[in-house]
């Protein structure tokens, strides 16, 4: 690197010459001067005014400066400088005195900054090494993930010298979640007492919380220490945290506020972190809260962020994510900003994407991460041009050979309604991982290709895993390959070494469901060598429900409500399935079970983009924008359709909505009223090409599956709806799903 090592060490002589030049005052002044700006950390200043100096200092005066400046770029992990700093040294004092102070920060500097192997060279060379050399070179290997050149330096230096806790600290830390070798290094330290340093003990807490189970060692260690420190507190309660003992860490946490030791962010933002891994996280993250604002923390950024994460991972209102986010007044950094973007994506999208524009106005610089929940945002919405203008800021900033960004792409054109968009993307990716094929094989199931997914998955050349398996059967069931989906399901195991489970399934009962194989779907439920959930039971339902099997579907619903209680799947179902038989007395009977028991059937909504703007539509019309225009070109268009040959599906349709069995009320279908108020505002669309994109959150029924079919041929148009669970392309009477969904 620069030429000769050993010219370092030429001359060597243990005392500095008696003939050095002596310095004058103004030399003496700028490097005094030097070291404090190297103190402050300007690191870059101190160089420039060190550099500055004519004619520069010998090394018998500026020793001590130079070995500043070495250890600031140690600090500041600035190899360059710090190269520069030793090439200078070496230009103006070719035949150094050795000083043993000064090759030490220069050996410290190179390891710091990863240069390892000539840190090594350095130190070989060295005719006289201290403690501090080796813990140098231990320190190094340790922060730059080098366990193996760490233990040997360790091992070596044992030869020569007793390690000092921070040796014993680093080659601790370097042991990760080994707890065998972590143990060793543990018995080295109780035999030469250091296991009472605070510093090793905490090392040793995190390595132990690191290894496999060894939270109870690492509170072992904590117990024994004589004064832990608030490094020691933080140590526990994240290793509580990373073993996922949220309880432990909240106990522990109680303890240290209540024995009047004080906290700080790091603690705080552990402990956050245990909440969102509880059940009962919301009632405490509130309680937290409190005390964050008390104590003032409310204003860190670390500490706010981690609430709005908690806030949003444990189903809290969106709008106290946003009030924590704003005390942040105007300090917010990318990682704030993807945590409450995160938030609104889940919840409200059409939000998210506003505060992603806010973002970009505010002149920041988004990262993959943004990004990425970004297009999560995205598709949730009904239109891919959210998407593609997302994708144009992915492509400015130079992500586009971004693996995970592009499946997020794949995922929102999916969720958008255009299977062409994600399989472009897909197409232009440069390299593809499992994810990849995944995110297109749900594409091609979503929208009911399942012979496009069969053909991809047998190019897939990446190893299958078992979400692969869920988005085959899914295609298969999609689109009707009753065959095919039950070779899948057979050859998982043995081809591929995928073991069955809970939701393979579930997709494969509904397979056989939905064809009708009631019996051999209730057969595969008992042969089941793990006890069915209730998305098993639901599939099964449903099965029963299209094919009126009404004495399985009672044993499926009771089961049903017996896993899931507060699901109305299974009381709504029942319901309409003795509707349809006319049994009305029992339908009515589950219905007031399920006003006894507060469960709440989830209301039919239906969503259309027109212009910028996202309209909700709710069945019969409550809160309807321009409500009596629609009903009356909606009654026009009904009038039009009767004459095209359309017949209301009255007792088909009360498989879906109990309540509603007279003719009119079916035409006030959430998914209808979205249908008109569309083709009301047709100059106002921004839709690709001549199409009609509905989004609706349950099962479209076989009334408005019809009306679509009809309607998709009365104005020439493909209109696409996208229930929850899956596409529906409507087109010259005709809908991708071949009416089997």
């Amino acid at each position: 690197m620069f030429g000769s090592v050993g010219r370092v060490f030429s001359g060597f002589s243990r005392r500095f010459t008696a003939a050095a030049v002596s310095l004058n005052s103004d030399a003496i002044n700028l490097l005094h001067h030097v070291r404090l700006l190297c103190s402050l950390g300007h690191l870059l200043e101190a160089l420039k005014l060190f550099y500055s100096i004519t004619p520069p200092p010998p090394l018998v005066h500026s020793h001590h400066t130079y070995a500043a400046l070495f250890h600031a770029c140690a600090r500041r992990s600035s190899l360059p400088q710090g190269q520069a700093l030793h090439r200078h040294m070496l230009l103006h004092n070719p035949n150094p005195d050795f000083d043993l102070f000064l090759i030490n920060h220069i050996v410290n500097m190179y390891a710091k900054c990863g240069s390892l192997d000539y840190a090594r060279q350095l130190f070989d060379e060295m005719p006289e090494r201290n403690i501090v050399s080796w813990t140098a070179l231990v320190s190094g290997y340790a922060q730059h993930g080098r366990p193996d050149g760490c233990f040997k330096v360790f091992r070596e230096m044992l030869v020569w010298h007793r390690p000092t806790e921070f040796a014993f600290a680093s080659v601790i830390s370097a042991c990760g979640g080994d707890g065998d070798c972590g143990r060793q290094v543990h018995t080295l330290a109780l035999k030469t007492s250091f296991d009472s340093c605070v510093f090793v003990g905490n090392a040793l807490i995190m390595m132990y919380c690191r290894s496999c189970g060894g939270a109870d060692e690492a509170l072992s260690v904590f117990e024994v220490m004589e004064f832990p420190n608030l490094v020691s507190w933080n140590s526990m309660i994240a290793g509580f945290q990373v073993c996922g003992y949220g309880n432990r860490a909240l106990e522990l946490f109680s303890q240290m506020h209540f024995s009047g030791i004080r906290f700080d962010r790091a603690t705080l933002v552990s402990i956050i972190s245990c909440l969102c891994e509880m059940g009962d996280g919301l009632e405490y993250c509130f309680r937290l809260q409190c005390l964050i604002i008390k104590t003032g923390f409310i204003s860190e950024i670390e500490v706010a962020t981690a609430l709005v994460k908690a806030y949003s991972s444990l189903g809290g209102e969106v709008s106290d994510c946003y009030k924590i986010f704003l005390e942040l007044d105007g300090r917010q950094d990318v990682v704030s900003w993807t945590a409450i973007i995160a938030a609104y994506a889940e919840q409200d999208p059409e939000e998210a994407i506003l505060l992603f524009r806010q973002f970009l106005r505010e002149c920041l610089a988004p990262d993959r991460h943004m990004f990425s929940i970004v297009l999560k945002a995205c598709a949730g919405l009904a239109t891919e041009r959210h998407a593609l203008a997302v994708q144009s800021h992915v492509l400015k900033v130079g992500f586009e050979d971004d693996t995970v960004l592009a499946n997020a792409l794949i995922h929102a054109c999916t969720r958008c309604g255009s299977i062409a968009l994600s399989k472009q993307a897909f197409d232009e990716m440069v390299s593809r991982d499992t994810v990849s094929w995944n995110s297109m094989l749900k594409a091609y199931a979503m929208h009911g290709q399942g012979k496009e997914a069969l053909q991809l998955f047998s190019r897939m050349d990446g190893q299958p895993d078992g979400a692969t398996f869920v988005a085959l059967l899914s295609a298969c069931n999609h689109a009707g390959m009753v065959e095919e989906g039950t070779e899948i399901f057979e050859t998982m195991s043995n081809n591929h070494g995928i073991v069955p489970q809970l939701d393979h399934y579930a997709c494969m009962v509904d397979v056989l469901g939905r064809a009708g194989r009631i019996f051999e779907a209730k057969e595969l439920i008992d042969k089941m060598p793990i006890e069915p959930d209730s998305v098993v039971w639901s599939a099964f339902l449903g099965g029963c429900r299209k094919h009126g099997e009404t004495k399985l579907a009672k044993l499926a619903a009771a089961k049903l409500k017996e896993l899931d209680p507060n699901n109305s799947l299974g009381y709504v179902l029942m319901s309409n399935i003795f509707s349809i038989d006319g049994r009305f007395k029992e339908a009515g009977l589950i219905r007031k079970e399920m006003e006894g028991k507060t469960v709440r059937k989830e209301p039919g909504l239906s969503w259309i983009e027109i212009g910028n703007h996202v309209h909700e539509f709710a069945s019969g019309g409550q809160q309807c924008p321009e409500r009596e225009a629609i009903f009356s070109e909606l009654e026009k268009l009904v009038r039009r359709l009767k004459d095209f040959g359309y017949v209301p599906q009255i007792s088909l349709a009360l498989h879906d909505i109990e309540d509603e069995q007279k003719e009119e009320q079916l035409y006030y279908h959430s998914e209808k009223l979205a249908l008109v108020f569309a083709l009301m505002n047709l100059g106002e669309r921004c839709y690709r090409g001549n199409i009609i994109k509905i989004m609706k959150n349950i099962r479209i029924c076989v009334d408005c599956h019809n009306f679509m079919k009809l309607v998709s041929k009365l104005v020439d148009m493909e209109i696409v709806v996208r229930d929850s669970n899956r596409f529906h392309h409507f087109k010259e009477k005709v809908c991708s799903c071949n009416d089997y969904w």
